[in-house]
């Protein structure tokens, strides 16, 4: 890991983090930051990645979040591994396509619920215990990366996308709210174009 930018490498000393949709892109870039600066990062990646783990605090997990047993499985495997979660960030998601409004099937509709709004409320909630307990000692963090589209609607077919993505920023307004009393933080992330694989297959 030689991410470009210094960072302070105690700045997250002793803390947990959890990122999602850490294969590349944006992700990647989180877990090279955290990982950075000191803290225990549990990155998971799509199915084609492998586990393993290095000894430099981080380990990879792989896990299919298409399917509820795969979002259960890494829920488990991270609490398994850590009582405590500082951060969580929720970043796995993707368009799949452009999908005209008229042509959209069933199939592809709940593909992208699923990935992008399903997936982080499932996790979300299996951590809560684990992110409380870090709520109690310091302080913990909820990140969701959400999208400009959110608020826009997005382009053409990517409707369903832009939808799935205004729900997480609403859903994350809640959670702020909810959570505030167990020291628990709510944020979410609203990317423009960023130049990542995700821009090069869905952008013009």
């Amino acid at each position: 890991m030689n991410p470009a930018t210094p960072f302070d490498p105690a700045l997250f000393a002793g803390r947990t983090v959890i990122v999602t949709g850490a294969g590349r892109g944006i992700g990647r870039a989180v877990v090279e930051a955290f990982h950075a600066c000191g803290a225990r990062v549990i990155a998971h990646a799509g199915r084609e990645c492998g586990e393993h783990e290095d000894a430099e605090r981080l380990t990879w997990l792989s896990a299919d979040f298409l399917d509820r047993d795969g979002q259960d499985r890494f829920a488990d495997a991270v609490m398994t591994a850590s009582e405590r979660v500082d951060v969580l960030v929720n970043n796995a998601g993707t368009m799949f396509g452009r999908y005209p409004a008229a042509t959209l099937s069933d199939e592809d509709y709940d593909r992208v619920l699923e990935l992008n709004q399903h997936a982080p409320v499932r996790l979300t909630r299996a951590l809560l215990p684990a992110l409380s307990r870090a709520g109690d000692a310091h302080g913990a963090a909820i990140v969701n990366t959400v999208s400009i589209s959110a608020s826009t609607g997005g382009s053409p077919g990517s409707s369903v996308y832009s939808a799935s993505k205004a729900f997480v920023s609403t859903w994350t307004r809640a959670m702020a709210r909810e959570l505030a009393p167990q020291g628990i933080r709510a944020n979410a992330v609203s990317p423009g174009v960023i130049d990542t694989d995700f821009h090069q297959r869905y952008s013009s």
